[in-house]
């Protein structure tokens, strides 16, 4: 059995909430990356990792959510073709970078664990 497959049958066994926070989490990272030498090859591995949890999550989502996701994996692989050019461009790096805090920010809430403020209901 590959890893792939291994990752896969591990994540699809989180309800769906979980799957989402961990793609969050993905995006968030990538957010953080730096444009050192050594990060490229991270932000490429994080990026085909969040596609897979699009392509693992999506169909059981409703439509809507599904068809939100499938943006963002669109985005993720426009920036998996062109990652050399984002990383030596500096409006690119930091137009991804927000992009990518974006997406997570809007996955975490698609996952409903954002906590409310005290005081104020959902």
């Amino acid at each position: 059995m590959t890893t792939e497959r291994i990752d896969r049958v591990q994540f699809v066994q989180n309800n769906i909430p979980t799957r989402l926070k961990n793609l969050a989490a993905h995006l968030t990272e990538i957010n953080l990356l730096s444009r050192e030498t050594e990060q490229p090859f991270v932000a490429i591995r994080l990026i085909r990792e969040s596609q897979y949890f699009i392509e693992w999550t999506a169909p059981e989502m409703d439509i809507d959510t599904a068809a939100e996701l499938v943006d963002l994996m669109r985005a993720l692989s426009r920036w998996k073709l062109n990652w050399e050019n984002i990383c030596s461009d500096t409006i690119a790096w930091t137009q991804v970078t927000q992009e990518a805090k974006s997406w997570s920010q809007r996955v975490l809430s698609m996952s409903g664990l954002l906590a409310s403020p005290k005081g104020i209901a959902p």
